[in-house]
């Protein structure tokens, strides 16, 4: 390999700000809800009331008498397949007979003015024969079961623990609405703008919808506020473009936030029964584990979020015997899908509370328990496979550890202390806890999938000077890729004048935005393509590396300018870049080299907690996570941070109100997230230790916070209270009970 000027400007190690950071704080950055077409339509979605009926027939006369109303299309008017879906192809794309969950699109329309739109809808009649819905996972229809077995499955052990824990149903919250445009074009195809996480895959399941060549359904991403797993799977697609294709007319569909909780999938709902073995002395002897997942009316990907709780069910420690079943059902209830942390979340809850647990009952500090049993490099996950990176789960737990601990209130005040200003407290009944967590996290996809992504890199000179365009078709969903791909480019080719063209399906598929995977696959993509630009550039003029806009001799003289290397002829390179492969399981044991990296984090958390009132203030929250090498370090913090938020929200507030399948709280008065006042002070400490077999040593740095933070903080308030807490998240109720 080249050697390359690792001094240039902005490139991978620099803390480089994104570009778009200062037009989203001022509010001038154009979202997929901004876009706009002269002539364009408005379209709106009919949903249905019941999380279980059979449609006995719908009138459309009403809505198509409306003025300023172009189509009403139901099932019937839908040309190509009628159902789609990320792994398994299940979900109608308007309901066919039936309807299965509150929300389900049922038929949509298209109109002048999107009042009129939502008005037609509104006058649509369907006759409904409401069915009794099926709520509890268990006595659904069974997706998907993963056993992962290993050692003796009748191991005893002289001290045991045994928990039932449950995790309610998170919504991803993000604050910009399912939105886009899609264009008729004059080849009968169709051109969609849209906020989404995996443009090719979207265009896969389009154009079999539409009844289309891939090759005529043109995807784009248009600007996304945020996505956190929700936006893998379809929403409005497929129905503005079949009324985009019915018109002859661009239609744009934007949801309104009560519409949006019901427009995409959530986090599973789970309830997880965990025993946990240990000698005296507190080394972990077995763990077994029922895990159940209610995957929601249709699949989506609860398989693979189940595999991921099975795999990563007992956590970032050595034990010899496992025995850990994670299965997930088809219930009546929302889909269920795609979130940050994708089944470890729900597994982390549960193991971290078991070791809690089995620490006071062994008479030992909880971290002390921890770190006794914690994994290192070298050791072997329950699945078989050998752990071969870095894995310094004792080092970020004596991280979080050492860290100072938060001063205790020198002054009554009332902002510092549960319930705030709403003047529940002067310091009366509030006790102090502190907790900690640890987690474990895949990274990239797994079971043998073909997880790659494709880059195409041009070296050319503009207005005198080198310049690089790079292009892929990776979404920016705020991770701040877009940053990333430029570093990359900047480092590989000793150019500072780079471009990143927006993502669009019109180079080869990148994947999904998804898994922690895009820095390294993507990245991983980049980087190779600026390595074949530069070979074939170097084989152009003879040198042997390029640095600081120079081509130079192997000896380190100077051959040429780049702007005369490169001359009147660009170089392109497109290459398509895969990490190591990934293997199937064995159905009956879990055996198997399932994951291609894993990622660790740890939090301490420490909270002042009403005991009276049952009111939780976070004080502060110290993590440690390894990175194996930060490409931006301040987007690493930022990662950090906003994925402890959520871990925080799943903790303490954040859950979708479910009852005999009817959701109870679709907006943001009801449903509650993390502002600026709820999220404490964090130190953050930032290893990087770097994988041997990742580009630049990197690992993903996304879902990690968003495991740890969640028990760490539960297990703090378990400190300050001496209650169980065996439900996220926490309500008062818990706490004063």
């Amino acid at each position: 390999m080249t050697t390359v000027d690792n001094a240039v400007r902005e490139g991978v190690g620099a803390s480089t700000r994104r570009p778009d950071g200062t037009l989203k704080v001022r509010g001038e950055f154009a979202f997929s809800s901004d876009l706009w077409h002269a002539d364009m339509l408005w379209g709106a979605t009919l949903r249905a009331p019941y999380p279980h009926a059979r449609i006995r027939g719908i009138d459309l006369t009403a809505a198509l008498a409306l003025p300023g109303v172009y189509a009403v299309l139901t099932q019937e008017d839908v040309p190509g397949a009628k159902r789609y879906g990320l792994e398994i192809a299940d979900q109608p794309v308007l309901a066919m007979g039936e309807v299965r969950y509150q929300g389900e699109p049922v038929a949509i329309v298209a109109a002048d003015h999107p009042e009129t739109a939502r008005r037609a809808a509104g006058h649509i009649a369907v006759d409904y024969a409401e069915l009794p819905p099926v709520t509890v996972p268990e006595r659904g229809r069974l997706l998907r079961r993963v056993p992962v077995r290993t050692g003796d499955p009748r191991a005893t052990a002289e001290v045991v623990v045994t928990g039932e824990y449950e995790v309610g149903m998170q919504d991803q919250a993000f604050l910009g609405p399912e939105s886009g445009l899609a264009v008729p074009a004059e080849d009968g195809g169709v051109d969609l703008y849209v906020a989404t996480q995996w443009l090719h895959v979207d265009r896969k399941q389009v154009a079999a919808c539409l009844g289309l060549p891939e090759e005529k359904v043109r995807l784009s991403l248009a600007g996304v506020g945020g996505a956190f797993g929700a936006r893998e799977d379809l929403s409005m697609q497929v129905h503005a473009s079949l009324l985009a294709l019915r018109t002859r007319r661009p239609v744009k569909m934007v949801y309104g936030r009560e519409e949006s909780f019901y427009g995409h999938v959530h986090r599973h709902p789970a309830k997880l029964w965990y025993e946990h073995g240990a000698t005296r002395d507190g080394d972990l002897v077995y763990v077994r584990a029922r895990i159940v997942l209610d995957g929601g009316a249709y699949a989506s990907s609860s398989t693979a979020v189940a595999a991921n709780a099975a795999t990563l069910g007992v956590g970032p420690y050595e034990v010899p015997n496992v025995d850990v079943e994670a299965s997930v059902y088809y219930t009546n209830n929302p889909p269920c899908g795609a979130m940050r942390g994708f089944g470890a979340v729900q597994a982390c809850f549960a193991y971290e509370s078991q070791m809690d647990k089995l620490a006071g009952a062994l008479g030992m500090h909880p971290l002390d328990l921890r770190i006794r049993n914690a994994m290192t490099s070298g050791s072997r996950m329950p699945t078989g496979q050998l752990v071969d990176g870095p894995a310094p789960v004792a080092e970020l737990l004596a991280r979080v550890r050492d860290r100072p601990a938060p001063p205790p209130p020198s002054t009554p005040d009332l902002r510092a202390l549960p319930g705030g200003v709403g003047n529940t407290t002067h310091g009366e009944g509030v006790v102090r806890g502190v907790g900690y967590g640890i987690g474990i996290k895949n990274v990239g996809f797994s079971e043998g999938f073909d997880d790659y992504s494709t880059a195409r890199v041009r070296l050319e000179v503009i207005g005198g000077e080198p310049a690089v365009l790079v292009h892929t078709a990776a979404a920016e969903v705020g991770q701040g890729l877009v940053t990333v791909q430029a570093q990359i480019a900047r480092t590989e080719l000793g150019v500072e004048r780079v471009t990143v063209a927006t993502a669009d399906t019109g180079v080869g598929s990148a994947g999904s935005t998804s898994a922690s995977r895009q820095t390294y696959v993507t990245g991983g993509a980049v980087r190779a393509a600026c390595q074949a630009v530069r070979a074939t550039l170097l084989a152009r003029v003879g040198g042997a590396e390029i640095a600081g806009g120079k081509v130079l001799s192997p000896g380190g003289a100077v051959l040429a300018d780049l702007v005369e290397a490169i001359g009147d002829e660009p170089v392109e390179e497109t290459v398509e870049w895969r990490h190591r492969p990934t293997h199937p399981i064995d159905p009956e044991t879990g055996q198997g080299d399932a994951h291609v990296q894993y990622a660790f984090a740890a939090h301490r958390a420490t909270v002042d907690v009403d005991v009276e009132l049952g009111l939780v203030k976070v004080v502060e929250i110290a993590t440690a996570q390894d990175v194996g090498r930060a490409i931006n370090p301040l987007a690493v913090e930022g990662q950090i941070h906003g994925g402890t938020a959520q871990g925080l929200g799943l903790a303490l507030m954040e859950e979708i109100q479910v009852v005999d399948g009817v959701v109870r709280n679709p907006s943001f008065t009801d449903y509650l997230i993390p502002t600026i006042l709820d999220v404490p002070p964090m130190s953050v400490d930032v290893l990087e230790m770097a994988d041997p077999h990742a580009p630049y040593g990197l690992r993903g740095v996304g879902e990690p916070p968003t495991i740890s933070s969640t028990p760490a903080i539960v297990a703090a308030v378990r400190a300050a209270t001496g209650q169980a807490l065996a439900r996220v998240p926490i309500r008062p109720e818990h706490i004063t009970g």
